[in-house]
């Protein structure tokens, strides 16, 4: 057995406490977020929309995967109105960061207590129906204020939302509620990306528009006392019949067109970057089984890079052997199965990459580029998808 020699045996920590219990954030694998390039995204978009329509940026599951706080400030400098969440918590959440514009929930509340807390905090809740009005109408006579809410219509997602034959007959009794403040009416696209994707003018976003102007005009004047509401980023772009009032943009604020090869003037900037850390470089003989199931077997004297990310922090395992890294501006592609925990990246023909050095799996490197599209071309996810993915134990660091 070999000894240990004492200067390996021991050390002087150098280092201060916080060190040890706050570590570099970029020790492993994180994400790096930049809030510059939301702020130019979300003016782009004012720019674009114009002056007399409103934009909604929508920040659920935390921003996309970007960071719900860092995005939604990042867009109110650029330019937004206001802010779309899922659920009461990420509406509470933008409240406790400080920020005071207008928050529409998205979802559905649909008990007393849930919408109680949506006053409190100063949040618009979606409504679909009678019964969350009148809990609604209950909560604020209690306070003697009025609760402000706004109300979906299902125009053909078949999802939340009213029937649009009753849009009518449901604001005749949501009027007739005292406490009741109805400001904004809405519904949402079902295929949107795909009409845009198929330059498909008569395409099923026609249809819904169609119905959609048909329960605005059933309401007559009534109408134009409400914010108005229907597109979301692909329907933003792809026709401005669909602007309303409001726009309420997701995919776009972070710097992606909601189809590939989108023809656009518009400068988009993506905001997000995945990087990781090489953890250990081997060399491996040629026939060498790499990885879970040893599906990859090397084809020559390789040079192996670990690298300490894995689908534990949302790299679908649908994406083994299918992606490349950016190392240097210089693509590496990875190899046998990715672990919950690492992967593996064949740098042969890169030998110089050592221990420590950073990978780009997601974003720009130089002038390499790779995108949440590039991904989906080979699991058959969506761009929405892999956005959402990365797990809360990759850091957000804000660049």
């Amino acid at each position: 057995m070999s000894k240990i020699k004492r200067s390996e045996r021991s050390f002087t920590f150098v280092g201060t406490t916080e060190n040890v219990m706050n570590p570099d954030p970029r020790s492993r694998a994180w994400v790096e977020v930049d809030p510059k390039a939301i702020e130019n995204n979300a003016r782009v978009l004012k720019n674009f929309i114009g002056e007399n329509c409103l934009l909604m940026a929508v920040v659920k599951a935390d921003g996309y995967g970007h960071g719900a706080e860092t995005v939604a400030k990042a867009a109110l400098i650029g330019g937004a109105d206001s802010l779309g969440v899922a659920t009461l918590e990420e509406g509470i959440q933008l409240r406790n960061s400080g920020l005071k514009c207008q928050i529409l929930i998205l979802g559905n509340l649909i008990n007393a207590e849930e919408l109680y807390s949506a006053f409190f905090w100063d949040l618009i809740p979606t409504i679909s129906g009678i019964r969350e009005a009148i809990i609604c109408n209950n909560i604020a006579e209690n306070k003697n204020k009025k609760y402000i809410i706004h109300l979906k219509v299902d125009t053909g997602m078949t999802r939340l939302g009213c029937n649009c034959n009753e849009v009518k007959e449901l604001i005749s009794r949501i009027d007739f509620l005292k406490n009741i403040s109805l400001k904004g009416i809405y519904s949402h696209l079902a295929i949107a990306d795909e009409d845009l994707e198929n330059n498909a003018q008569l395409g099923f976003t026609q249809i819904q528009l169609t119905r959609f102007e048909k329960v605005l005009k059933d309401l007559g004047a009534r109408n134009k006392l409400l914010c108005r509401h229907l597109a979301n980023s692909a329907g933003t772009l792809s026709d401005s019949r669909l602007h309303f009032d409001m726009v309420r943009v997701g995919l776009s604020l972070y710097g992606y067109f909601p189809v590939n090869d989108f023809d656009s003037d518009l400068k988009f900037h993506p905001a997000l970057k995945v990087k990781a850390r090489v953890t250990l470089v081997r060399e491996v003989a040629k026939g060498t089984g790499v990885g879970y199931g040893h599906f990859f077997k090397t084809q020559r004297k390789s040079k192996l890079a670990v690298v300490a990310i894995g689908y534990a922090d949302g790299v679908s395992r649908n994406l083994s052997g299918k992606i490349s890294a950016s190392i240097d501006g210089v693509l590496v592609p990875q190899v046998g199965a990715i672990a919950m925990d690492q992967m593996v990246f064949d740098i042969t023909d890169k030998p110089d990459i050592r221990t420590g050095q950073v990978l780009t799996l997601l974003g720009t490197d130089g002038e390499v580029c790779i995108s949440p599209q590039n991904w989906c071309e080979f699991s058959g996810s969506i761009p929405w998808e892999v956005l959402c993915s990365f797990r809360n134990r990759l850091p957000r660091v804000v660049t």
